[in-house]
């Protein structure tokens, strides 16, 4: 079954470039020139995918995915030429997959599709169909993390950081592995915006940074998950 991607765009030239690169790869593409319309569009049509560009006119970007996050976890990857490390995290504390910056090879922006789409559909997880630890429990095939058999919403790169640390509880992880776990790739270098996917997941999993329960941070080294039974 196709799956269906949405460019969002200002500039017809690069909605219609991605467009073409996408559909030669066997995507359904919807566009999009302004964020409203954008919105509407992921409303109503429900896209598997969706690229952002930040600078739209009547809505931007981060707005858009703000108001998507309100009741959907479909991957975002944000589009834009600003190279500010405060835009990535505020993008990623809104809750996005991924963020590529303009100029950037459509081939490139192809694979990243795929590869959220993978993650997405928990393609790349062993043959284990759950993760338990403690009071928190993954269902690797519905993407669903419960804790204490509660159910939580999480975006697509906050439950693959979660569950990569479950797996090994108790070892240091440094932010760099942490993207890696969750992108395949390291974000041209913004570290740091690791630390808004980590603030996200304790958010979730009603965490207290200061007292943690299940994600400790290490100062100068990274994050550990370990839950705490005291």
């Amino acid at each position: 079954m196709k799956k269906t991607v949405l460019v969002a765009d200002d500039e017809t030239k690069i909605v219609d470039l991605i467009a073409n690169y996408l559909k030669a790869d066997g995507f359904t593409v919807i566009s999009a020139l302004n964020g409203k319309d954008a919105l509407e569009d992921i409303i109503t049509k429900k896209p598997d995918c969706v690229l952002l560009d930040i600078n739209m006119p009547e809505l931007d970007g981060l707005s858009v995915a703000k108001e998507v996050r309100k009741t959907s976890d479909v991957p975002i990857i944000f589009l834009t030429a600003r190279t500010d490390e405060i835009d990535r995290i505020v993008g990623f504390e809104i809750g996005a997959d991924d963020y590529v910056s303009k100029p950037f090879s459509p081939r490139e922006l192809v694979a990243r599709v795929k590869a959220v789409l993978r993650r997405r559909e928990g393609k790349t997880e062993s043959a284990i169909k759950t993760v338990v630890y403690g009071a928190i429990s993954v269902d690797l095939e519905k993407r669903i993390c419960s804790v204490a058999g509660k159910p939580i919403e999480m975006t697509t790169a906050q439950l693959d950081i979660l569950v990569f640390m479950m797996r090994s509880p108790g070892r240091v992880w440094n932010r760099l592995e942490l993207l890696q776990a969750s992108s395949g790739a390291t974000f041209e270098g913004y570290e740091r915006t690791i630390d808004a996917h980590i603030k996200n997941i304790r958010k979730a999993l009603d965490d207290n940074s200061d007292n943690p329960r299940f994600i400790e941070t290490v100062r100068g080294a990274g994050y550990r998950f370990m839950e705490k039974t005291e």
